[in-house]
């Protein structure tokens, strides 16, 4: 495969990057020693997490595949087209959550300290490609019909200032043991993380 970008939102990047890999193929296949397989177009579809990010126009990206595939049928016969959408597919199925250990409050700012954090889920803390660290859809899952209260940070136990689940982000009022959930989680979670940080317990990981 060729490797053209994740976290993709914008279709028309999408579709060129697939005719341009697919374009690329057609010219290697004159070299190849034998007759194509498989040919992977990759993957890049994102989904949104942030504030302002709309979802993903799947429409155009399928009528532009439909002619690769149509092309591929005469160009490379008996290739299967292949696709790489992990992230788009299981991203907003999962969930992270872990519980509050203690409240500390420094110089006038609220902690809430959980007994997970970036080496359950190393791309929610901001240290898995992101330039600008951005809050994930954080909540308190224990009380989420109650209104929002003051901006918090939601940190782990690690000893890093990198440990951070939530930056002052507005959350319902919490107490010790209740539930911090982090959405569109069911994808670079546990897998992609530093579990063994330290010898810090690892995150258990269920099918609901």
């Amino acid at each position: 495969p060729l490797f053209a970008g994740a976290q993709n939102l914008k279709a028309e990047a999408i579709v060129e990057a697939q005719q341009k890999s697919f374009a690329l193929a057609l010219r290697m296949v004159e070299h190849a020693p034998g007759p194509v397989r498989t040919l992977n177009l990759g993957g890049g579809l994102g989904i949104p997490y942030f504030p302002g990010e709309q979802r993903l126009d799947l429409a155009p990206i399928g009528t532009a595949l439909g002619n690769i595939v149509a092309e591929a049928a005469t160009a490379l016969p008996g290739a299967a087209i292949v696709l790489e959408l992990g992230r788009y597919l299981v991203g907003e199925a999962g969930i992270y959550v872990c519980r509050i250990t203690d409240i500390k409050v420094s110089r006038g700012h609220t902690y809430l300290v959980t007994d997970g954090g970036l080496h359950h889920h190393l791309s929610a803390s901001g240290n898995f490609g992101q330039v600008l660290r951005k809050n994930y859809p954080v909540t308190i899952g224990t009380r989420m019909g109650e209104p929002a209260a003051e901006a918090v940070s939601v940190v782990g136990p690690l000893c890093t200032p990198l440990d951070l689940i939530a930056e002052r982000m507005a959350l319902p009022q919490a107490a010790e043991g209740d539930l911090v959930v982090v959405f569109q989680s069911g994808a670079y979670g546990a897998s992609a993380s530093p579990q063994a940080f330290l010898g810090h317990p690892g995150v258990a990981e269920v099918l609901v």
